[in-house]
């Protein structure tokens, strides 16, 4: 028996798009976050960077780790149609997270809109969001695939408006790893920037490459170019080598300190509870980035010890793989980083 059969809570149900008004999300009163869009698709950073980068960030350029829609409506359903040009199945990361939809009203989790299991390119679904008062809507994309084209629709005479901005408009830019790019979260909404961003009201960028951030001096230069108010620089699992973190470290921050003289730069080392003496080693080239910048004189330079971060509620309980979060470790890291974030954007 198919469990769905056994347990109807199992069971994802098909949309009755028969009374249904769609609008595209790239237009208003709709607003995009986190993403370029073009005919093609959505996409994370300009083409040309990605090229100058690297093979893996030319393709996960692709995937919609970070992106965001929000507005406002009354509507009581709504109904997603996603056109994908990808789509990322993996054996140890739920297929809510790598190609799900979140919805958030005002700020409660109101549920995923799940692909079906033998997804390929695209889906429809749909979701009760509130009781008919007006509230406003975040939908997260998908952490490991790629949307081509974004549809919601909505029950006719429904109201749909523009959302408020976020309180801290100008976004904080994480680069990283699949760490930073969302794997293994459960869905999207518990990717560890997403919590942040729910948690502080602000706007974010996500720059996660999985396998592919080594820290080139071609992403830092594009990233120091951008209108951010805070930069999180968490590329330690990508790095080959600690020698190559060594290299390439401190060359990073001073690329984006360099243009940003102000700007709050957090440096994280990679979360791992139980370190060996390779990931103590890494630790340590991530702090001697902040030693060397706040001995001379830098006041706005933090470090996070990703040793200590999954500890204080779950240790070891916090990755699938001894590697990636779940959605505990995500939250474990989202609540470390929260304080020292928070304290840095009011500095601004």
């Amino acid at each position: 028996m198919r469990i769905e059969e056994i347990d109807n809570n199992f069971t994802v149900k098909s949309p009755d798009g028969s009374q249904t008004v769609f609008l595209n999300v790239s237009q208003p009163p709709f607003k995009v976050h986190g993403l370029f869009s073009d005919k093609s698709g959505y996409y994370r950073i300009p083409y040309d960077v990605a090229d100058d980068t690297n093979d893996g960030v030319k393709d996960l350029n692709l995937h919609t780790a970070g992106g965001r829609v929000r507005f406002c409506t009354d509507a009581g359903k709504i109904v997603l149609r996603a056109k994908m040009r990808c789509i990322s199945k993996m054996p140890h990361f739920a297929l809510t997270g790598s190609a799900g939809f979140d919805l958030y009203a005002d700020g409660v989790y109101k549920g995923t809109f799940i692909p079906p299991a033998d997804i390929e390119n695209g889906f429809t679904a749909e979701l009760y969001s509130g009781d008919g008062g007006m509230c406003e809507i975040t939908l997260h994309f998908p952490l490991y695939s790629g949307v081509t084209g974004l549809e919601l629709g909505f029950p006719p005479g429904s109201r749909v408006e523009e959302a408020a901005p976020y309180a801290t408009e100008k976004p904080v830019v994480y680069y990283g790893s699949s760490i930073t790019q969302g794997g293994c979260a459960s869905r999207p909404g518990n990717a560890y920037q997403n919590i942040l961003s729910r948690l502080l009201s602000c706007d974010h960028i996500n720059l996660g490459f999985s396998g592919s951030a080594k820290g080139e001096l071609s992403i830092a230069e594009y990233i120091a170019g951008l209108e951010m108010s805070a930069f999180v620089l968490d590329y330690d699992h990508n790095a080959p080598t600690p020698e190559h973190l060594e290299a390439t470290h401190f060359a990073f921050f001073s690329v984006i300190r360099e243009k940003n003289p102000l700007l709050p730069v957090l440096l994280l080392s990679r979360p791992q509870p139980n370190p060996d003496s390779e990931e103590l080693l890494r630790r340590d080239i991530v702090k001697r980035t902040w030693k060397k910048a706040v001995e001379s004189g830098d006041s706005n330079v933090y470090f996070i010890d990703g040793t200590q971060m999954l500890g204080a509620f779950g240790g070891d309980s916090g990755t699938v793989d001894n590697c990636h979060p779940n959605d505990l470790g995500f939250y474990c890291m989202a609540k470390a980083l929260e304080p020292v974030l928070k304290s840095a954007l009011k500095s601004r």
